[in-house]
């Protein structure tokens, strides 16, 4: 069963003193391409984290945030009040030199400035360590099933759109041998209209031969159905065949494209194109696969 990329996972631990939340975002990327935002307490642990993140997750654009609140009365967080001092004086005079009105809301604009909240870092103790490490790999479980779930989405698609490619082929063969005929009398109505025209039959029957071979598409259509059949083969492997259902993606449209090129036949043609429809969705589709 194929995974997709795309995923969001969260959980939630209270401690006596803190509530630590995790929530965790990913989308398609060709690699793991990892942001994280971790509270200053936390920060010692950031590596732990990221590996904890990168094993588990293996590839995509990955949005990682912890959020800490505090539940007692104490806290390690305070108000920087020389900070804030300076950033109120600072205000006024740009107010007064400028002309421009001052806030109507100080606190609101004071705080929101860089180290007006200053938090006093202490030394994690292993029981929060390990809450925290918990709440992680809760986060992390829920967004694998969320990219199970997808992946299954996923699968379903590719099996109906190959189904329908596969069908298409089989409906080529129809149009097979009057396309041939109908190339074959073309050739001939065109030389017949030719007044006093004298030719060697054989060297004529040698060179239709040849041009009919250059025009034959049965190599084609049996390398477009070997590829489907491959394509069902890897997406059942499992997870982490995303870059190869990628590949195959693309043989399977080398193929198609080789067939609507040598078709040479307006029903071919049409059969082609919605073959390229339904190619197209899939494309679309297996950039989100693990």
């Amino acid at each position: 069963m194929i995974q997709s990329m795309t995923g969001f996972g969260k959980a939630v631990t209270e401690l006596p003193n803190r509530k630590i939340t995790v929530e965790i975002k990913s989308l398609n990327s060709k690699q793991l391409d990892l942001s994280t935002r971790i509270p200053a307490i936390y920060r010692e642990k950031e590596m732990d984290i990221r590996a904890e993140v990168g094993r588990r997750l293996e590839r995509g654009k990955i949005d990682f945030n912890i959020y800490v609140e505090s539940l007692g009365r104490e806290t390690s967080t305070q108000i920087n009040q020389p900070i804030i001092e300076n950033y109120y004086n600072q205000i006024k005079d740009v107010s007064k030199n400028i002309g421009i009105p001052l806030p109507s809301d100080w606190f609101q604009v004071l705080l929101r400035l860089p180290d007006a909240i200053k938090t006093e870092i202490t030394e994690l103790e292993e029981e929060e360590t390990e809450a925290l490490m918990q709440t992680v790999n809760r986060a992390l479980d829920q967004l694998q099933e969320f990219r199970i779930q997808e992946g299954e989405m996923l699968q379903r698609l590719f099996n109906e759109k190959i189904t329908n490619i596969a069908t298409l082929l089989q409906e080529t063969n129809v149009f097979e041998l009057e396309r041939i005929d109908k190339i074959k009398s073309r050739i001939n109505d065109a030389l017949s209209k030719i007044e006093n025209f004298d030719y060697d039959k054989n060297r004529f029957e040698q060179e239709m031969i040849f041009y009919i071979e250059k025009l034959d598409v049965n190599e084609e259509k049996h390398r477009l159905d070997n590829h489907l059949k491959y394509f069902i083969e890897t997406m059942e492997n499992g997870k982490g065949q995303g870059k190869k259902l990628g590949f195959i993606s693309q043989e399977i449209g080398r193929e198609i494209n080789t067939l609507g090129s040598k078709s040479n036949h307006a029903e071919l043609q049409k059969i082609v194109v919605r073959m390229k429809d339904e190619l197209e969705q899939i494309k679309e589709q297996v950039l989100n696969v693990m």
